[in-house]
């Protein structure tokens, strides 16, 4: 009989994009034995190519199909004494609904693990991070040393195409959470309704025990009424029928005062230190997905005004890097038209002068959003500069003009085309005094630019901090 030696966990597979593929592709240059793999699980195209004697083989019609259910094993997360899992998906505010997610189990006492596009982390240990969502043996792995550990509760964002792909298989969350669904990755998936049944996934017994849909978006309605597990919606106070409502009651200058009710019962207040309504609609799912877990609102309550309120911090997420003096300079994620509708009309709220947007966008992706997107920051941005972001194998020049041909078809705005990002920041603050804001969207926290299929180290927070510095605006943070 054939039998699977389970590997010891490590760091270097941990954070590697797939640790079969991984030893799979070092076959071809090396034996797979000198790596450390005592067996490979390939399908026939692969055993072909294999000449090692000394492992074991598993030859497979679909070896994706079966690495979740490996992975389960090779780790033992099928045991009953897993951590809390709480999973998130949706177009935009994924990445800042883990992080909600991870900062209120924190703020409550929990010890706790996050897995995002940005950052990866176990028990305040950090791992790099390189997909949205890893591949099976990874999130199985990370779950597993997670418990060892002592973690408690993970959070985990979860994209369409690692669905679609089975890297979130023989994962069960307790609590799967959905943000909305926009014009988005229709490369992979062509209409949205394809896109919306991807998402929809997460939503079975097989990947979770039960649901919380916001329900503030048409798709939001749809994807509850598919729902087939208990499932709770959430939607704005007066403007989304749902079983809990939400509402923004106060704040400050650096706060928001948000309100969590169900139809019938009491309220939480959670102060969130974070603006904009998309950002306290995803503080409000974050809640309520940690309510349907198991955390009281007595519980939740101790995240209230009068507290410090929900400890998190959202890397490249509407990140101020500018300082007390000059014009508020942000740095976002965004890319799609409703991200940047989100975000430019959150700044616009804040903003006394002019409205500066400085956008670019990934290659290699749905080219029929990009026009779109560039109408979108011509109507609520005052100045809009195109430039480039994450080329990939695409030309950057076709890129710049899907955004340039929706920007310039709205009269009265002002639109430049800069193709180097440094420059781009630069120009943009040299335009800007106090009073006026930057929103730089698209980079967010990412430290490195795709350019013909190459990683090359780029940091955008660092570029406008040193654009401020150069501009006499010295006390960016």
């Amino acid at each position: 009989m054939l039998r699977w030696r389970p590997p010891r966990f490590n760091p270097e597979i941990f954070s590697s994009p797939c640790a079969a593929s991984t030893a799979m592709a070092v076959s071809f240059g090396q034996t797979l034995s000198a790596a450390g793999a005592t067996a490979v699980l390939t399908d026939e195209e692969g055993c072909a190519s294999l000449s090692d004697p000394s492992l074991s083989i598993l030859v497979a019609d679909d070896p994706r199909a079966l690495l979740g259910r490996v992975s389960a094993e090779i780790y033992g997360t099928r045991s009953a004494s897993m951590p809390t899992i709480l999973g998130v998906t949706g177009t935009n505010g994924k990445t800042s609904t883990a992080f909600l997610l991870e900062a209120i189990m924190r703020g409550l006492g929990a010890r706790t693990a996050l897995s995002t596009t940005a950052l990866r982390q176990v028990g305040g240990e950090t791992f790099p991070s390189t997909l949205t969502t890893p591949e099976a043996p990874d999130t199985h792995a990370m779950i597993a040393r997670a418990r060892e550990e002592g973690v408690t509760a993970i959070a985990l964002e979860i994209s369409a195409q690692a669905l679609d792909k089975n890297r979130m298989d023989h994962v069960l969350c307790d609590v799967a959470g959905f943000t909305n669904l926009s014009h988005d990755h229709l490369e992979d998936f062509h209409t949205m309704e394809n896109y919306l049944q991807a998402k929809a996934v997460l939503f079975t017994a097989a990947k979770a025990r039960e649901a919380v849909v916001c329900v503030d978006s048409s798709w939001g309605v749809k994807l509850a009424e598919m729902v087939d597990i208990p499932c709770t919606t959430l939607g704005r106070r007066g403007k989304s029928p749902a079983d809990w409502s939400w509402d923004i009651v106060g704040g400050d200058v650096d706060h928001t005062v948000c309100v969590l009710q169900p139809r019938e019962g009491d309220a939480v207040e959670l102060l969130v230190p974070l603006k904009g309504e998309h950002m306290v609609s995803n503080a409000a799912l974050a809640a309520l997905m940690v309510i349907r877990s198991g955390v009281s609102l007595a519980e939740l309550a101790a995240l209230g005004p009068g507290t410090p309120g929900i400890p998190v911090f959202i890397p490249g997420r509407m990140e101020r890097v500018s300082g007390s003096t000059g014009p508020q300079v942000f740095v976002d994620a965004g890319r799609s038209a409703d991200a940047y509708q989100q975000t430019l009309t959150s700044v616009r709220a804040s903003t006394p002068g002019a409205l500066i947007m400085v956008c670019g966008t990934s290659g290699n992706r749905d080219a029929t959003k990009r026009p779109i997107m560039g109408q979108t920051a011509a109507q609520l941005a005052d100045v809009v500069i195109i430039t480039d972001d994450d080329p990939r194998r695409e030309d950057p020049a076709v890129i710049r003009e899907g955004l340039l041909e929706g920007a310039r078809s709205v009269p009265g705005v002002t639109v430049h085309e800069i193709p180097d990002p440094s420059d781009a920041i630069r120009f943009a603050v040299g335009l800007a005094g106090e009073g006026d804001t930057i929103l730089w969207s698209g980079p967010g926290s990412q430290d490195y630019r795709d350019i013909s299929g190459v990683k090359i180290p780029y940091s955008a927070r660092d570029q406008a901090r040193q654009a401020l510095a150069d501009a006499g605006w010295g006390d960016a943070s």
